[in-house]
Order: C-alpha cells, then structure tokens, then sequence
C-alpha cells in the first residue's frame, strides 16, 4: 500500500507543547527531551518515571506568548524540537546514568541547548558529566527543598547524594554552585553545613523571603557572570499546596506566582541546560503539578531567549 500518512488525518504522538517531533538538530536553538526515570529512593511516592508523559500532556495548557515581557513565541525563535525520551529501563541507575549522558551529549554536541524533564533528581548527574566536556568550568544553579548532597556515593540513594557524587567526579565547579530554597526535615544533622564543606553556596528558603527574590537573583548573577549555568529545578520547591504531585513534598514553600517570579527573574545569565525533575503523576491531584512544571519549562526557554548574546 506505501505511505499512508496524511496530516488531514493522524498526528504524531503528544510532544510538548505541540512541537514537532525528531532528531534532526540543524539549526535548532533547543531541544526537549524526557527522562522517564526514577530509581525507586521512596518506596511509597515511586512514580517520576511517569513524570515526562503527564507534563507533555499538561503543556497543552500552556499559550505560548506572556506579555508584557515575553510577548513572542520562544519556541518558533529557538526553533524547539522534541527528541522524545531517552531509553532506559527504571531503577537500573548506571545503565540509565549512562543513556541519559549520551542522550544530551548528542543534543548538546550539535549547540542546541537540552531542556529536560524527569524523572527524579538522580536523572541530574548524566547531564552534568555530559555538558562538564563542552563547557568549561560549568555551574550549578540547584533550586530544591532539598540540597541532594548528602554524605556518601551509595548509588542506590542517588537522588540524595547526585551533587556529592558531582563533586567528587570533578563535572562541575562546586566553587560557584549553589542550593537554594531548602527547608523542612532532614534524615540526619548537619547537612547544610557537609554541603558548604563541599564547596557549595547555600540559601534557604527562608533566607529567600527574607531578603527578596531581586536582591537574591541579583547575588545570583554576579556570581554567575561569565559562566555557562546549568538550572536544576526540582518541583518539590514549590509549596505542595501548588504541586502535590512531587517525590518528596516539604511543606512551607512558594506559591506558584513566587516560585516563577524567582524563574523569572533569572534572565540575562549564560543557561547551557535546564532540568525540571521529580513531578509525580500519581500523587498529583488534576494534574496541576505537571501544568505547573510545563509553565516553568516554557518560562526556561524564555530564558534562552534573554541569554546575553543569543542570536536567535
């Protein structure tokens, strides 16, 4: 019978906001990429593997002009694709660590920036040691509830310890990498401060309030200036009352008009990568996690768009 495709008729399967779907990289700006991935870490919350299908699914929300101060479509000036997820079976970490790394490497490798979505935080540390060889002296701007850099490389906790293990492989410079927004209980003393010995900067989330998402944002950027910045943004960050559906809630954090005006106010810093993790779709309730994480993806590709010296 030969090709039988018509566009009339059938549509490829759900992407991102409806973007076209494929591999072929040439002159595009940033790709999407999905990491259907958890390792398992919280016997009662498993589910994040789940997490890129409901947030593609949830983008169809999403309008893709916000005026007034992003009153254009990012992903036509990007010229966005979506790759589709990597393939990896769940809870075998060093098989999928090394997928997920030469999964982004290849996106990476052609100058379009990966913009992913997991998956539970251990999907992070293939990123890193993929985009560590292409851009020297990559750092970290890790924005969780949590540091994830707790003692130890025991890979069968790789969510808690992905930026111990970061430091200790030499993939980014730790010096200028910092945590913020974390708050709430812990499973042992002293974590902040094992972090700081690491290297990283701190800032809770009470020290967030406190002095102010521009006075915050404007440290941020001047300890970024002139560095490649890779965004980790773990959804627990936000208030579980905005995003319930997330592998660890903590309670006590941002709305989501906070969370996203501390996004937002990001712009003008050098992004390499951008990684939205821990969305859980079977503990979300509506699926306003995943709506909320599909807002904060398209407000990164925004981001792409302010990048100092983009060409577009």
């Amino acid at each position: 019978m030969g090709q039988i495709f018509d566009g009339r008729l059938f549509k490829p399967p759900g992407t991102f906001m409806d973007l076209d779907y494929g591999h072929d990289l040439a002159n595009r700006k940033a790709a999407v990429l999905g990491i259907p991935y958890d390792n398992g870490t919280h016997p009662n919350r498993v589910g994040a593997r789940d997490g890129p299908r409901a947030i593609r699914e949830a983008s169809r929300l999403i309008r893709r002009y916000r005026p007034p101060n992003a009153d254009f479509d990012p992903l036509e000036r990007l010229r966005v694709i979506d790759c589709g997820d990597v393939k990896l079976v769940p809870s075998v970490l060093e098989e999928a660590e090394k997928a997920i790394e030469c999964a982004v490497r290849l996106i990476a490798g052609t100058g379009a920036i990966p913009v992913t979505m997991g998956g539970d935080g251990s999907v992070t540390l293939g990123q890193l040691r993929a985009l560590s060889g292409l851009h020297r002296g990559l750092t970290v701007l890790h924005v969780d509830s949590h540091t994830d850099a707790n003692p130890g490389d025991d890979r069968t906790k790789a969510t808690g310890n992905t930026f111990v293990r970061a430091a200790h492989e030499g993939v980014i410079d730790v010096d200028t990498s910092i945590h913020v927004g974390m708050r709430g209980t812990f499973y042992a003393p002293g974590l902040f401060e094992k972090a700081r010995q690491l290297g990283y900067g701190l800032i809770t989330y009470e020290e967030l309030k406190n002095r102010g998402v521009y006075d915050v944002t404007a440290e941020l950027k001047e300890r970024f200036t002139d560095r490649p910045v890779y965004l980790c943004w773990d959804m627990d960050f936000f208030d579980p009352s905005c995003a319930p559906g997330v592998c660890a809630p903590i309670p006590g954090g941002p709305s989501a008009e906070e969370g996203l005006q501390f996004l937002r106010a990001l712009s003008g810093l050098t992004f390499v990568g951008f990684d939205i993790n821990t969305v859980s779709p079977p503990h979300d309730v509506q699926g306003i996690t995943a709506q909320l994480a599909a807002q904060v993806m398209y407000d990164c590709l925004v981001l792409l768009c302010q990048r100092p010296g983009y060409t577009l």
